[in-house]
């Protein structure tokens, strides 16, 4: 599948139009789990993983960085670093918060280690700390690429206006630039991504890689009015079976893919990916018998009357 590779940004760096999200690994999947999922995720052509140094510390008995830890394991049992884009991120680790300098520069040495690799191919904030000046944060950032430590750099969580000011100083100074914004955007929660953020986005040729992409599993299909859902997500994903806004897009969902002989999954992937500057949405599979309708998303293309169809359903 390497002809549906995309460019991330204005970067170098190709990827698989669908990241993975290391946020289960070492939360709902184990080690035994985690490798099989990545396995299956790398075999299927896919390349790009994303995790945070903060993963799974919300588990109790967790410490934060339990994810990057078991994917440095497997890229050493597999040998394939060189061949995976490893997306990490800084700021929300319970003994790393915030972006100072001192706190970044110690932060990003530990998700080295845990990673068990001399780089991280990109390097996120994983949210803005604005009680640090932009031009501080750029400027570490900067230093982390100079020093080889980091590929390229991006941000999630941040206002328009900081990303604006970020953006002009590294331009203004010749520094590292972000090429890349990782925004909370699905079919159901696209007010805080599609405005201003997007328009910036565009204007500057950052690519977005929106995090719940399927709205903590609710846009797979399997919440329904009257089903029980064994997850630990359930809460969050089952709170939009209430909104209208939730039941119009199912039922446009459900549609669609009857069209496709799709399953519900891809095809709201699939709508996430055709949106001006996605490049590659995070979705996560606790098993590998998860993954097929994922990855199913770099085949699968959409009728402008049904991207519109299902655009205006979760208006």
């Amino acid at each position: 599948m390497t002809s549906s590779l995309r460019t991330l940004g204005t970067s170098g760096i190709k990827v698989f139009p669908l990241a993975l999200g290391g946020n289960v690994f070492g939360w709902t999947a184990d080690e035994a789990q985690s490798f099989a999922v990545l396995d299956a995720y790398t075999a299927a052509g896919g390349n790009f993983v994303d995790t945070a140094d903060a993963y799974s510390a919300w588990v109790p008995g967790n410490r934060g960085g339990e994810s990057e830890a078991l994917i440095g394991k497997w890229l050493k049992a597999r040998g394939n670093r060189a061949d995976v884009v490893v997306a990490t991120k800084v700021g929300a680790h319970p003994e790393y918060r915030g972006l100072a300098t001192g706190n970044v520069r110690s932060a990003v040495e530990e998700s080295l280690r845990r990673l068990d690799t001399d780089y991280i191919d990109l390097y996120y904030t994983h949210y803005d700390d604005e009680s640090v000046p932009v031009e501080e944060i750029v400027t570490t950032l900067d230093q982390l690429v100079k020093e080889g430590k980091v590929r390229e750099i991006g941000a999630s969580n941040i206002s328009p206006e900081r990303l604006r000011a970020s953006l002009e100083f590294s331009e203004r100074e010749g520094l590292a630039r972000y090429v890349a914004l990782q925004p909370h955007y699905n079919l159901v929660s696209r007010d805080t991504y599609e405005g201003p953020a997007q328009d910036l986005a565009a204007e500057t040729g950052l690519g977005a890689v929106p995090y719940y992409a399927l709205a903590a599993g609710f846009l797979t299909g399997k919440y329904r009015p009257g089903t029980r859902v064994e997850s630990a997500r359930a809460a969050s994903a089952g709170a939009h079976l209430e909104s209208e806004r939730g039941q119009k897009v199912l039922s446009a969902l459900d549609a669609v893919a009857e069209a496709h002989g799709a399953e519900i999954a891809t095809v709201a992937l699939a709508w996430l990916a055709s949106r001006p500057t996605v490049v590659a949405p995070i979705a996560s599979a606790r098993t590998p018998e998860q993954l097929p309708a994922l990855l199913a998303v770099a085949e699968l293309t959409l009728t402008d009357e049904e991207l519109d169809r299902l655009t205006e359903a979760s208006a």
